[in-house]
Parts: structure tokens; sequence; C-alpha cells
């Protein structure tokens, strides 16, 4: 049986300077929470905050695709990768 991978992290409510910045500013704002796939990076947060920045830029930003095409082709991926993100 296969175990995910475990990686320490900081959660929101001990979160402090440069990193509570990033999680606010990334924050899901219906949930109210920081996505798993970014709080991975809580010990690190420049790459939190570019991972996120990566992530806006290729769903966002100008693009031929529609948003739903590329949500399509991400989940495609995913499936593919047998990855649950």
């Amino acid at each position: 049986m296969k175990r995910p991978a475990w990686i320490d992290i900081i959660p929101e409510e001990h979160a402090e300077g440069e990193l509570a910045a990033l999680y606010e500013r990334w924050q899901d704002r219906r949930h109210k929470k920081v996505d798993n796939i970014l709080r991975v990076h809580s010990l690190h947060p420049k790459t939190l905050g570019e991972h996120a920045e990566l992530y806006d830029t290729t769903m966002h930003g100008p693009s031929g695709l529609s948003l739903a095409e590329r949500e399509m082709i991400a989940v495609v991926v995913s499936s593919i990768n047998r990855c649950h993100y």
C-alpha cells in the first residue's frame, strides 16, 4: 500500500510575517483557507508565492484557451499522473 507523502507545514493560525501575508493573499476566499497544494510550501514562503503566481498566470492569464478548457487539460494531466490535484 502506498502512503502519501508527509510534509511539515505551518498552519494558518501559526503563520507570521511573509507567510501570513501569502496565506492571506492566496487563501480560497469561499472556504477561508489555503489549499494544501500551497500549504506544502509553508516552510519556504518564496516558493509558495511563486507557485501561486505560476498557477494564476497559467489559469487566468491571456490565452487562446478558456478557463474551462484549461481546467479540463489540468484534470486529464492529473488523471494520467494519478494525482489528486
